[in-house]
């Protein structure tokens, strides 16, 4: 499976995951603003609001652990910190990626 995939066995609802909740392993970290189902690239787009300031951080779709479709919450396998150090999203490097690949690749 690659990182930037969904499990299987995670991912079996409504691929619009706008405005859940994300709960890292350590706790709330902040809503999904936006995701991408490309594939072989799909992602969340948390908004971290009051945690780092607003900053919207992009993480692999292959660290979410599980989403909760009636309380609108998804789980994902990462620290608040590993979250908030994740790279700031960028609609522009988005088009490329190699930013995202770097960061995930290294960790």
């Amino acid at each position: 499976m690659s990182l930037w995939e969904y499990r299987a066995t995670v991912y079996a609802t409504d691929p619009d995951l706008t405005g859940f909740r994300v709960e890292a392993s350590d706790g709330h970290i902040g809503r999904v603003d936006e995701t991408s189902n490309d594939a072989g690239r799909s992602f969340l787009v948390v908004d971290t609001g009051f945690w780092i300031f607003g900053k919207k951080r992009l993480i692999p779709a292959g660290v979410v652990e599980r989403v909760d479709p009636d309380a609108e919450t998804v789980h994902v396998g990462l620290t608040k910190d590993q979250v908030k150090s994740a790279p700031d999203y960028d609609e522009v490097q988005r088009a490329t990626g190699d930013e995202y690949e770097r960061h995930y690749q290294a960790n």
